[in-house]
């Protein structure tokens, strides 16, 4: 074959390529001319599932609510919280080599110190068998001084080998870390928690407390327990010991609306009490809502709670207020008496209780509320509302994810660490506390302090908390209280049975309220009050807190 001829079946060869049969072609086109061909449709596909997803959240949440919640998670999700690495296995010992090396008790008080010191501190000396280190501040006296109590100046504190020491702040009770950490360093096996303000009644703990857990000295009858009840996460004990119209610093402001509170008993062995707060007569631990709307006149509070109601336990499921005041902590809760130091003073016990009372029951443990047990007297003073919000804000939804919380972590330090984690990852503390959290677990494990044992949770399981499944009979008395600067005289109908009866008039009327911005503690209270009467309350404002249900609206426009 010649040149000439190659040259012409290459020509023919290249024009039947170029002049192939359409059909052909188009009836196989390639993936990528496919996904070309259809993109548009795919995008407005797309578009449309998520106006529909999104659709669906403004429906069962607010719209404003719903954009928010997608914001936060997705912010959440982009920031991440960083979890710590901990290997409690080679935590290393350490030791005390100076000057109370030799100090040694199972019975320790701790108490921050921020005044010279009070009468109260001088008598809590009195009581036997106890041990008492007072920890100090900044603003604490130089010279602060007491005969028979250890003080820890802040200068002696930085000398210690605790890892939480650079977390804590300079002047603040939250220092009292520092000396719960000091007790269980030099032998103690139960840690009471008190304050410079309130005397011991009788200058006898065992009057007030359970201090032997087992034994011929410990409680042989069983305990009276509140029954776990639907939809309910957290209880007023005030009301078991006769004040239904006081309700302490840390319980939910849903709960103070409730005209009558349900109340139902059974019982549990005793044993398990590992976490006991104790009532304060004179003034009890109220918040500034309370405190600041029911002063009568410039008298200071005087509230009596009965002395003679049994102690009473909480059970799995449900939640109580716990402060720092006057709690007396067994050594298998140790671990519990961590505070937190990412929040405001006012909120650093009450989320501490909740935060250990929600990994009690991973050990078997209960929180018990018992009798009064200190006087503590009104010094005339309350906290900056302010102070407070965070727990005003939060303490709702914490106990409803606190309940909800698993972990599938297998020890308590593992479970406990997992839970800051999880509290940060919600807002209810920061990522400070996650880090801190590991600070404190590693510090118990170098003072030899030993974590229990995690058990089943008797949720999981579905048992019954009692061991009768009969209702124990028990009717909290009713004794004279205080409501809105009013005093409630034996001879008079109480608030409830007032408020029952105005429910039937009102209930069906929905009130609105304008409120002067900035809002403060009083109008809070008048909606906490009126919504026990009327069907709802309306607050209306120049500005608006979505925390507290306040609307912003025009003054010229609130009844159009």
């Amino acid at each position: 074959m010649n040149q000439g001829q190659e040259d012409e079946d290459e020509e023919k060869e290249s024009d039947s390529l170029l002049h192939s049969s359409p059909e052909k072609s188009t009836t196989t086109p390639s993936l990528r001319d496919k996904l070309t061909d259809h993109f548009p449709k795919v995008v407005i596909f797309g578009l449309l599932c998520l106006s529909a997803f999104i659709l669906i959240l403004v429906k069962n949440r607010s719209e404003t609510g719903a954009v928010l919640c997608i914001e936060s998670q997705l912010s959440r999700e982009a920031e991440g919280i960083p979890y710590p690495s901990v290997a409690f296995r080679n935590i290393k010992r350490v030791s005390d080599d100076g000057i109370y090396a030799d100090v040694h008790s199972e019975n320790w008080i701790v108490v921050a110190v921020s005044i010279p010191p009070t009468e109260e501190v001088h008598a809590l000396t009195k009581l036997k068998g106890w041990k008492i280190v007072a920890v100090g501040g900044l603003e604490t006296p130089i010279d602060w001084n007491v005969s028979g109590i250890i003080y820890l100046s802040p200068q002696q504190q930085e000398k210690l080998p605790y890892r939480i020491i650079p977390h804590l702040p300079k002047s603040s009770f939250v220092r009292k870390s520092v000396g719960y950490l000091f007790a269980i360093q030099h032998g103690a096996t139960r840690i009471y928690d008190a304050d410079e303000n309130s005397s011991v009644l009788g200058d006898d703990l065992s009057n007030g407390f359970d201090l032997e857990l087992s034994g011929v000295n410990s409680r042989q009858e069983p305990l009276l327990q509140y029954l776990s009840l639907p939809n309910r996460t957290c209880i007023n004990p005030y009301t078991h010991f006769g004040q239904r119209s006081v309700w302490p610093r840390g319980l939910p402001l849903s709960l103070v609306g409730r005209i009558e509170p349900e109340m139902a008993y059974g019982q549990v062995f005793s044993g398990k009490q590992f976490i006991q707060q104790g009532i304060s007569m004179g003034l009890p631990d109220v918040d500034s809502i309370f405190y600041n709307t029911r002063k009568s006149g410039i008298e200071p509070f005087v509230i009596d709670f009965d002395s003679h109601a049994p102690t009473v336990a909480v059970p799995q499921g449900t939640m109580a207020p716990m402060n720092s005041l006057n709690t007396l902590f067994h050594f298998a809760a140790f671990w519990g008496l961590m505070l937190p130091v990412s929040v405001s003073t006012k909120a650093s016990d009450i989320l501490r209780g909740y935060w250990a009372q929600r990994l009690l029951w991973e050990v078997g443990g209960q929180l018990t509320i018992h009798p009064p047990s200190v006087y503590r007297i009104d010094r005339m003073s309350s906290p900056p509302y302010a102070d407070e919000k965070d727990v005003h804000r939060n303490v709702d939804k914490l106990t409803r994810f606190l309940v909800s919380w698993r972990s599938e972590k297998l020890s308590l330090f593992q479970k406990a660490l997992h839970l800051s984690h999880s509290m940060a990852e919600a807002g209810f503390w920061t990522a400070q506390d996650v880090i801190y959290t590991a600070a404190w677990l590693q510090d118990l494990l170098s003072v030899s302090y030993i974590q229990p044992r995690v058990v089943a949770l008797e949720l999981e399981r579905g048992v019954t908390l009692t061991h009768t499944e009969e209702h124990r009979d028990f009717n909290p008395i009713k004794l004279p209280s205080v409501h809105l600067g009013v005093e409630e005289a034996n001879k008079k109908g109480s608030e409830v049975e007032n408020l029952i009866k105005w429910r039937k008039f009102y209930g069906n009327i929905v009130l609105i309220l304008e409120c002067s911005w900035p809002l403060n503690h009083t109008a809070l209270a008048w909606k906490m009050l009126y919504g026990r009467m009327f069907k709802s309350v309306v607050m209306l404002s120049a500005h608006s807190d979505s925390d507290f249900g306040v609307e912003m609206v025009d003054a010229t426009q609130s009844y159009k």
